[in-house]
């Protein structure tokens, strides 16, 4: 094919396109005419649909606010309903089903609060005036059956029950009497350390039934809800209280003032402080706990009436048991009760960790405080007693005289006294700290060092009244003898130290020695070949043999010897040396120095008398007589028993 035909194709080609593109702009414009008109006819028929649009939504909004108003209605007329229905529970009262009773409170209480909130009702007024009415009818039958529900389930509890409730060591033995701390005048150091009881067990006792418990707190909220607490507080205090003195007096614990103590025979007094030891450790541990556990169970909630319930339900029985301790404390002092007051200061220290705990809220701070000053109280008066023993001991000025010589019954009443004190070791170290920071190992050494100066102080008076002083010497010897060997078999030895005990003995020995030089030498004298002295060396010519001398001399020689040995025999014989070991060896002293005197003495003139006239009316013993006869000494016969 051509180029011109080529050409011509192509024409013919953009003819076509060209005469289509024409007929596409007609189709448009007409179209455009089209969809003009439709907007015109569009917003023509928007403009007639609008007054029916206005109607349609006027409808609607008025049926939503029928719907909202039938609503409305049908909430007051439930709250109507219910509050019928409180009312009718609350007037059958709390006795048949307290749990309803109590949702039917919480009810009315919401009814009121509705009400309230929708005061525009035209009865609004007349409902919550009469729910309100009904709502103080209903408190006040839960005021009495909060109070008939307490008092009715409130029991005194019974010692029985308490005892049960400690620990075994601490329940009362087979006779009836508690097991006490300190008990029988036969402690132990172990008992007054008190290490057994640090992890004793104490069960407390059940004061109102558990299952009533829920129902009371329950009643307790209602009330304090209803701005009763007053009411609530008034109820709860005078019938707990009232049942814990009851518990309290059960127990035994009364009243008692400082006369009332001071009338009392010792025995009948230390009895009461015994009790009262145990008495406390069961108000504190037992009673006092169970009450704070109740009251916090019961009030748990109602924090501004808790504490003050708590201390005012206790109070009074506190002050009953704290009295007691306070007249003792106050008393007069004597030095027997020494050990009482420890073991009083040694309970309240015991007690100290939990009465802070049970009384630490700010309305208990007077029971507190009085616990805290009767605890000092008797460390004051324990230290006072102590300081009067040192000075009674050392001014002792009874007349009881121990005529054989023997101990003193102020020796064994003051080393008795010492022991019983080392038995109280880790208490006094307590009491010296509450008046002194120094160490208190060091207080106890001094005040028992001055204690044993005081009594030997003491004795060597007493000794001076012996007109014998042979007898002197041998009653310093039995005492100080007696304490020494009571030192050394206590924990004294521990704290004096060996030094005092071995300068103690040599005071002993020195005793015992200046007994045989004033007992013995007369007598020796006689048995001495010089005629005076006791050399053992020359006869009494001074040349060793009996030349020169007379029977005369030699018989009276042996006369004023049996008439001084009797005589020594009949007195001494009724002497006493306690201690069989120093008894025998103060013998064994005497005859290591007599026996061989006298043997040396008749084997050397006895000749010159046994071939005379009636050598036996002078030589009345032999050795093994005198040894005998020895044997007798310090074994504290009487006259009629000698004879015999």
């Amino acid at each position: 094919m051509g180029v011109p035909q080529t050409m011509e194709a192509l024409r013919e080609r953009a003819d076509f396109i060209k005469e289509s593109l024409q007929k596409s702009q007609i189709i448009t414009d007409n179209m455009a005419a089209i969809l003009g008109s439709f907007d015109h006819r569009l917003s023509a028929l928007e403009t007639a649909m609008r007054p029916t649009q206005i109607r349609t939504h006027s409808i609607r909004r008025a049926h939503e606010n029928i719907d909202k108003t039938l609503k409305a209605a049908e909430v007051i007329l439930s709250q109507f309903d219910l509050t019928r229905k409180a009312e009718a529970k609350i007037l059958r009262g709390p006795h048949e089903d307290l749990e309803s009773y109590l949702e039917a409170i919480d009810q009315l209480r919401s009814n009121v609060k509705f009400f309230s909130s929708n005061k525009s009702f035209k009865s609004s007024d007349g409902v919550l005036n009469h729910a309100n009415q009904l709502l103080a009818k209903a408190i006040s039958k839960l005021e009495e059956e909060f109070r008939q529900l307490l008092t009715n389930y409130s029991k005194p509890v019974e010692p029985d029950r308490l005892f049960e409730c400690l620990p075994n060591s601490l329940r009362p033995s087979s006779s009836g009497s508690p097991r006490k701390h300190g008990d029988d005048n036969s402690k132990s150091p172990a008992e007054h350390q008190g290490k057994s009881l640090e992890n004793a067990v104490y069960t407390l006792p059940t004061l109102i039934p558990p299952r009533v418990i829920p129902l009371l707190h329950d009643l307790a909220q209602q009330m304090a809800q209803a701005g009763h607490q007053q009411q609530l507080f008034r109820i709860y205090r005078d019938t707990r209280a009232s049942v814990l003195e009851q518990s309290v007096r059960k127990l035994g614990v009364e009243r008692l003032s400082k006369d009332d103590v001071q009338k009392m025979q010792w025995e009948v007094l230390e009895a009461k402080i015994g009790n009262w030891i145990h008495y406390m450790r069961i108000a504190v541990k037992l009673l006092f706990a169970g009450e704070k556990k109740l009251c916090d169970q019961i009030l748990d909630g109602v924090d501004s009436l808790r504490d003050q319930c708590f201390a005012e339900v206790t109070a009074n029985s506190v002050s009953v048991l704290l009295s007691f301790g306070e007249a003792i404390a106050k008393s007069k002092r004597s030095p027997e009760k020494l050990f009482v007051l420890l073991d009083m200061y040694e309970i309240m220290r015991e007690l100290h960790s939990e009465i802070e705990l049970l009384f630490g809220s700010k309305a208990c701070i007077e029971m507190r405080d009085s616990a805290l000053s009767l605890t000092k109280r008797l460390a004051q008066t324990a230290q006072e007693t102590f300081c009067d023993f040192e000075e009674a001991v050392e001014k002792d000025a009874t007349k009881t005289a121990v005529l054989d010589g023997t101990v003193h019954p102020l020796t064994s009443y003051v080393i008795n006294y010492v022991k019983f004190l080392f038995d109280y070791q880790s208490t006094l170290k307590q009491l010296f700290q509450e008046f002194d920071a120094s160490d208190p190992d060091s207080q106890l050494t001094s005040v028992t060092t001055r204690i044993m100066q005081a009594l030997q102080n003491n004795l060597d008076g007493k000794s001076k009244q012996y007109k014998d002083p042979a007898l002197t010497q041998l009653f310093l010897m039995n005492n100080i003898h007696y304490i020494v060997r009571s030192v050394r078999r206590s924990e004294a030895k521990d704290l004096l130290g060996d030094d005092w005990v071995q300068i103690h003995r040599r005071i002993v020995q020195q005793h015992a020695n200046q007994y045989k030089r004033v007992s013995w030498a007369k007598i020796l004298q006689c048995l001495s070949v010089q005629g005076g002295g006791s050399g053992s060396g020359g006869g009494i010519g001074g040349d060793g043999s009996a030349s020169g001398i007379s029977r005369a001399a030699v018989k009276d020689r042996f006369k004023t010897f049996n008439v001084q040995f009797e005589e020594l025999h009949q007195r001494q014989s009724q002497w006493t040396v306690p201690d069989s070991e120093l008894r025998e060896s103060l013998r064994l002293a005497v005859a290591e120095i007599l026996l061989p005197a006298y043997r040396s003495f008749q084997k050397r003139f006895g000749p010159m008398i046994e071939n005379g006239k009636n050598p036996q009316k002078y030589i009345r013993y032999s050795p093994e007589d005198l040894d005998h006869m020895m044997n007798e000494f310090f074994e504290g016969k009487t006259w009629n028993e000698q004879k015999r």
